[in-house]
């Protein structure tokens, strides 16, 4: 339960107490605020407590926004101030200074618990009317405004992204918002939606894993209603304000999940009718995990650096400002609507095969185009990158036992860049493995040349303008060895086997990348010790192919596949669950 305290004398037919008990509110009024203190120290430590002026004239919205909101420990519009238990000792101190002085009480409070420095988040209102009016005269034209602005409307809109797709936002959010006030009328979290919107692409990818023509169709259906699903789920947390930290691990966890199950079951209807596609599969999931790498790691390279200029950067921000060019610059990346609609109709239309090539030059398109772009702005740029940033990159790349020991002993500047090293490293591991014919002892060779590079790459803090480069590097170099190993092999099982380890252990990379954006840093380092690092799996791949049969190693790819795959869940879930776990909610459409 959450208590709101009401300060001043009530307002004859004003109905502000019943707007706040429909929001969860224990409504205590106090006749002035001096009052205010006594009242507090009344109210559970726990709870989430509030301070309302009595001549509060406003949307119920407004009131929403700044009352309500999980994740500010304290949130504030003119005339109404909340705080959560994190920041109730700032606001009691507060309220026991500030009881007289001009304007309403609550916006004095939030003003000093502000400058006592506790952040106060001030929701952006829009035409959402908040208002504490100081006569008749006000308060009638306040009443105006109120009801010239309709609050639903306003609320409906608040609950679509700022920034979406093409698709999502002309063929998906005009009515998934209204399905997000049909779940939130009746009780439906988001949490609930989003395992909906699983079960729905898991139950699509089971149709396509059917080979047959109705099932291809009806994978397609289902596919594009997760996806209304998947939209409907952030909108019903920003129309109700149900944040949380476990929803947002599900949010950023179930569309990789979602979409790579999709790919094994097309690979598997595939299988049915006598054409192996897994090797296109796993390709596709490579390309989209490594593209999504490299927005991660550039993101999170620049995203607190300082003189972030370049001429690529003004030159996107001009073709920004014309209409058009934004929607097809969005469109040509292929995000994730986009990327879902197309898979859906092709689906439902052509063979598995036909969606893959699709996916494979389309995404192969926008990788390009993306890479191409924060190259040009990383190198015409001048900034200087922090040291969160160069942390962040250095969690990123995912450095086990091996390159930490080459790292240690590498750890001096040098004048000659150690990027293209790293590039020579992983080119030389994966076109040995496919030049090499299975088993080949070489490529344990050239896998500990790549360790040794790596490790060598990462040997200082990575602060060069196109070390945001070294992540994605690692991920293709170790996923795309893991595929060469597989269909080389040529036997049953080891593609579906290389299938579920680059699975794992995508996993854990995804992991990694929400983490370090919800400001927890990266998993702890037993983990990555556990499971090998990078160039540990690298490594390990090619000795088994060594040292195996043919057809036993497919076996070791699923126990490894296995044991990445717990140690990595258990302890994803362990810190998702956890209190103290940053809740990360996503306001543009992911590519």
């Amino acid at each position: 339960m959450s208590t709101v305290i009401l300060t001043g004398l009530p307002v004859p037919g004003s109905p502000l107490e019943d707007e706040l008990r429909s929001l969860g509110f224990d409504v205590r009024a106090v006749p002035a605020p001096q009052d205010a203190p006594a009242a507090l120290a009344g109210v559970p430590a726990g709870q989430r407590v509030a301070v309302v002026d009595s001549g509060f004239v406003g949307h119920p919205h407004a009131l929403r926004l700044a009352l309500t909101d999980p994740r500010f420990d304290a949130c504030a519009v003119t005339g109404a101030f909340a705080v959560q238990p994190g920041a109730r000792a700032a606001l009691e101190r507060a309220a026991a200074l500030t009881p007289d002085g001009e304007g309403p009480y609550a916006d004095r409070l939030a003003a000093a618990v502000e400058a006592s420095g506790t952040a106060v988040q001030r929701p952006e209102l829009g035409t959402l009317v908040a208002a504490v009016p100081s006569g008749e005269a006000e308060r009638a034209e306040a009443l105006a405004a109120v009801a010239a602005v309709d609050d639903e409307a306003v609320r409906l809109r608040s609950a679509v992204k700022a920034r979406d797709g093409f698709f999502t936002t002309f063929f998906i959010s005009p009515y998934s918002r209204y399905i997000a006030r049909w779940c939130a009328r009746r009780g439906l979290t988001p949490n609930q939606v989003t395992t909906a919107s699983l079960l729905t692409a898991l139950l699509a990818a089971g149709c396509a894993a059917t080979g047959e023509r109705w099932g291809y169709v009806t994978a397609g259906v289902l596919l594009l209603l997760s996806f209304v699903l998947d939209c409907t789920d952030g909108q019903l947390a920003r129309y109700s304000l149900q944040y949380s930290t476990m929803g947002a691990w599900l949010d950023a966890t179930f569309d990789r999940v979602k979409e790579y199950s999709f790919y094994a079951g097309l690979a598997l209807g595939a299988a049915r009718n006598g054409d192996d596609v897994w090797a296109l599969a796993l390709g596709s999931m490579i390309l989209m995990t490594c593209r999504h790498v490299v927005d991660f790691s550039f993101n999170e390279a620049n995203h607190d650096a300082t003189a972030n200029t370049s001429p690529t950067a003004a030159l996107s921000d001009r073709l920004d400002s014309v209409g058009w060019t934004v929607w097809v610059r969005r469109m040509i990346i292929l995000p994730i609507g986009e990327r879902w609609a197309m898979i859906a109709v092709l689906t439902a239309t052509t063979t598995p095969r036909i969606v893959f090539y699709a996916l494979l030059i389309g995404c192969a398109f926008g990788a390009l185009y993306t890479t191409a772009g924060r190259v040009l702005r990383s190198v015409t740029r001048r900034a200087k990158r922090t040291d969160r940033a160069a942390q962040a990159l250095a969690d990123l790349a995912d450095s086990g036992p091996l390159a930490e020991l080459v790292a240690k002993a590498a750890s001096r500047p040098r004048p000659l860049p150690r990027l293209p090293f790293a590039v020579l490293g992983a080119v030389l591991v994966v076109g040995v493995a496919w030049y090499e014919p299975f088993g080949s002892t070489t490529v344990i060779y050239a896998a500990l040349l790549y360790a040794l590079l790596s490790g060598d790459a990462v040997g200082i803090p990575p602060r060069g303008p196109l070390d945001w480069l070294l992540p994605p590097l690692f991920r293709a170099a170790e996923y795309t060895t893991v595929l060469v190993l597989a269909v080389k092999a040529d036997v049953p099982g080891a593609l579906p086997a290389a299938f579920g380890l680059v699975a794992a252990v995508a996993y854990h990379h995804y992991d990694t990348v929400y983490r370090i954006r919800g400001g927890s840093g990266a998993p702890p380092h037993w983990l990555v010790r556990a499971t090998g690092g990078h160039e540990g799996r690298v490594l390990l791949a090619v000795v088994l192919a060594a040292v195996l049969a043919r057809e036993t190693f497919p076996v070791a790819l699923t126990a490894v596949a296995v044991f990445v795959a717990l140690v990595v869940l258990v302890e994803s879930i362990r810190f998702w669950v956890s209190a103290g776990a940053p809740a990360v909610h996503d306001e543009g459409e992911p590519a």
